[in-house]
């Protein structure tokens, strides 16, 4: 596939662990290197022309970080769709020096807090020719129609075998569920703009020799339109549970909001885009298991950790 669609590519690829939604290789060739991505999840050539479409015009901007930059085709296309096998499209992009950050590490939580500001700001313009796939947050009904609540409340009532010991944590999350699905009017009220979406430690890279130093943000898959305030609260949701929870947060901020200004009600909604992001969490791999391309046990550990992330919301009263 390298040696036809990337002709001057082909060389060594070797593959990256990690990642739920896509399969990553590395290509070394001589002294140059590149990523190739291989769409796991869906078949949707829309979605990933809207990525690509963002991609390039931030590309074509002077920003203080990098982002992935796709490479085209010897016919001028940034995807090819594989032949082989079920028709999973596949795109290569530029190398980005850095490293991911330890799990260990919270010095790069400002800088990331200020790219992501920054990012933010940058996307309030950024207007693509063709129309955003992905739904916002808030249209969880849409975005996951097996996620009903009669079936999610069948679930908690006759699960699996592998979930009756989570049927606490399981009541957690269908309970948080219902009760943030009564909110979600009111966020379509918030202002609205370009976001990332899945902003967190695992899609950034940090500087080799300064791990402080955020120097690009990756994996722009299911950047949307949607509340704009979502990007910090995505970011946010992430650091619950965190042995450094309350300082991050504040590095996080405080750079932050040297590029973004959020409003009174943006603020107060917040706490709300937070759990909805816990919830969206949820719906996809509760919804990944019931069509069959996880196992439960992949389900197992997401229950156990973002039921314990919504109880720490809830300063461990439920």
């Amino acid at each position: 596939m390298v040696s036809q669609a990337w002709p001057e590519w082909n060389g060594t690829l070797r593959k990256r662990s990690g990642g739920w939604n896509n399969t990553t290789y590395f290509v070394d060739k001589e002294t140059r290197r590149a990523v190739l991505r291989i769409y796991d999840t869906h078949r949707d050539r829309n979605k990933i022309e809207f990525e690509h479409a963002v991609l390039q015009k931030l590309a074509a901007l002077d920003l203080p970080f990098k982002i992935p930059v796709p490479i085209l085709t010897s016919t001028g296309e940034t995807m090819v769709q594989l032949k082989e096998g079920d028709g999973k499209y596949s795109c290569l992009f530029g190398y980005i020096e850095g490293e991911s950050p330890a799990e260990q590490d919270s010095g790069f939580y400002e800088s990331f807090g200020e790219a992501a500001g920054t990012l933010s700001a940058v996307l309030a313009d950024v207007k693509p020719e063709n129309p955003a796939v992905y739904r916002p947050y808030y249209e969880l009904g849409q975005s996951y129609p097996l996620c009903t609540r009669e079936a999610l409340r069948g679930l908690l009532l006759n699960p699996p075998e592998p979930l009756q010991d989570l049927l606490p944590e399981l009541k957690v999350l269908v309970e948080a569920y219902e009760g943030v699905a009564d909110s979600l009017e009111q966020l379509e009220g918030l202002p609205h703009q370009l976001i990332h979406g899945d902003l967190n430690a695992s899609n950034l890279l940090v500087d080799a020799e300064d791990a402080a130093q955020v120097t690009a943000l990756l994996d722009f898959e299911f950047c949307t339109w949607d509340v704009r305030a979502m990007e910090a609260a995505v970011i946010l949701s992430g650091m619950l549970c965190h042995e450094e929870e309350e300082q991050i947060i504040r590095d996080f901020w405080r750079g932050f909001s040297r590029k973004i200004i959020l409003t009174t009600e943006e603020l107060t909604a917040i706490p709300t885009l937070i759990l909805l992001r816990k919830v969206d969490v949820f719906l996809h791999f509760v919804t990944r298991y019931w069509k069959g391309i996880d196992d439960v046990k992949v389900l197992q550990e997401q229950i156990a950790v973002l039921a314990a992330d919504v109880i720490q919301m809830s300063g461990g009263k439920l």
